[in-house]
Formats: C-alpha cells, sequence, structure tokens
C-alpha cells in the first residue's frame, strides 16, 4: 500500500494544501471554484470544534468551512467525492 499524496492534494510548507475539486462549484459570492485552499487547522480550531453544537458531520462541515475561509453551504455544495477530498486534506494535516 503506497502513501504517495494523491495528484488532487498539494501541501505546501506554508500550512497550506490545494485540493481540486472532482467538479467545479458556484461559490456563494458566485464564482466558480475549481480548486479549494485549506489552512492547516490550530489547536484552537479544534477547540471550537469540540465545543460546537450539533452533528459530527455539521461540525466538520463548518470546520472545513472556516479552514477553507468560504461559507458551510459552500461545503454543502460539494459532491462527495469533492467532500472526500477536503477529508484527505485535513487527515494529512494529522500525519
Amino acid at each position: 500500500m503506497s502513501n504517495k499524496t494523491p495528484d488532487y492534494l498539494r501541501h505546501d510548507d506554508q500550512g497550506y494544501c490545494d485540493i481540486t475539486l472532482a467538479r467545479p462549484i458556484t461559490l456563494e459570492n458566485g464564482v466558480e471554484q475549481g480548486t479549494l485552499r485549506m489552512r492547516e487547522p490550530t489547536v484552537e480550531d479544534q477547540i471550537v470544534h469540540d465545543e460546537m453544537k450539533g452533528s459530527d458531520a455539521v461540525r466538520e462541515v463548518t470546520m472545513f468551512a472556516n479552514l477553507c475561509e468560504v461559507a458551510p453551504s459552500d461545503i454543502r455544495k460539494l459532491n462527495l467525492k469533492s467532500y472526500k477530498r477536503l477529508q484527505e486534506a485535513y487527515a494529512g494535516f494529522l500525519d
């Protein structure tokens, strides 16, 4: 089993990961996006996540929106393949 990072994830040494979406989405601000940039999570992000009300899924969507600097409704528009890529990017920061 290979630990190679998939081509759709590009981590840099500044604490960011560019995620190529499976299909572009139109953000709330009207801009079409084919990639999202996720910043590296902080301890504060984890505390806010843990103290947030709602289901695990809603809390995760909200955290990903914060890390990608988009609205939670934008994350909700993603198809599941693209959402899984966000989950992979997040997990990559924890390794």
